[in-house]
């Protein structure tokens, strides 16, 4: 095999993104090349568009996203191919894609900074889950009283949202437009049957709620008040990592299933 021809290089390539079932960064394809044989980056940039073109017309595509290249299925082969798996995918609450997406248009933000556009108090569990999935972490503290933990969107966000950076975010007045409108009107004035208000008061109590409750903001007013404060998105993530140290001593306190494109195995 010729590496200096960026055809037979293209087939290496597809060969290695093939094998590794995830995205590969250049400096990670680059080392997979001993030092004398390794090829210039012009033949890499050529070699990835060549596998590119050669993608057209096929099942799959070449994507690159946040971490580096991969190879995945196209996203109208979605539904087919997801049936592969028996187990349904996940689906993810309202609360919790409300959540997730005040941090992507809005990072860094704390989680009283949520609390205060939402209405309602975060579950501790919704921001264990981004957590744990690894689409948030915390980035740094708010220099306030009680040094809340400010939260931003991971590569592994990118990556799954087929994303190669916050930049490549829909706009939020395209989001407005998806969300239906309700549609029944309830009438706010209306009264409320004694017996369901008392069984209301009740679950209430039993789940040790004292204060009065505060209405939950509807998806659409909160994406219309995000268009309204989005600016300044972080695209650059070095400038949002924490040190060692700090990473150590920070404590974890805290989408509608939106996968798009399955990669490619």
């Amino acid at each position: 095999m010729n590496l200096n021809d960026p055809k037979d290089l293209a087939q290496l390539l597809e060969a290695f993104l093939l094998a590794s079932g995830k995205a590969q960064s250049l400096d990670r394809l680059f080392e997979l090349f001993e030092e004398g044989e390794r090829p210039e980056p012009e033949q890499f940039k050529a070699a990835l568009e060549i596998l590119r073109q050669s993608c057209e017309g096929r099942a799959f595509e070449l994507k690159e996203v946040a971490s580096g290249y991969r190879l995945q299925v196209r996203e109208r082969f979605a539904p087919w191919v997801g049936r592969l798996w028996e187990e349904r995918p996940q689906r993810y609450s309202r609360a919790l894609l409300e959540t997730l997406a005040l941090i992507a248009y809005r990072q860094p933000i704390t989680r009283g900074e949520i609390e205060d556009v939402r209405g309602v108090a975060v579950n501790s569990n919704i921001t264990k889950t981004l957590l744990e999935r690894e689409w948030i972490r915390v980035v740094g503290y708010r220099d306030v009283p009680g040094r809340p933990a400010m939260f931003a969107t991971t590569k592994g966000f990118l990556d799954h949202f087929n994303l190669k950076s916050l930049d490549e975010l829909p706009p939020l007045a395209a989001l407005r437009e998806l969300e239906p409108e309700p549609e029944l009107a309830l009438d706010d004035d209306a009264e409320v049957p004694a017996g369901l208000q008392a069984r209301a008061d009740l679950a209430l109590q039993e789940d040790g709620e004292t204060a009065e409750p505060r209405e939950e903001t509807s998806f659409r007013s909160l994406l219309a008040e995000l268009d309204d404060m989005e600016q300044g998105l972080k695209t650059d993530f070095d400038d949002l990592l924490l040190g060692e140290d700090e990473e150590d001593d920070a404590v974890e306190d805290d989408l509608a299933d939106l996968d798009g494109d399955q990669p490619l195995h």
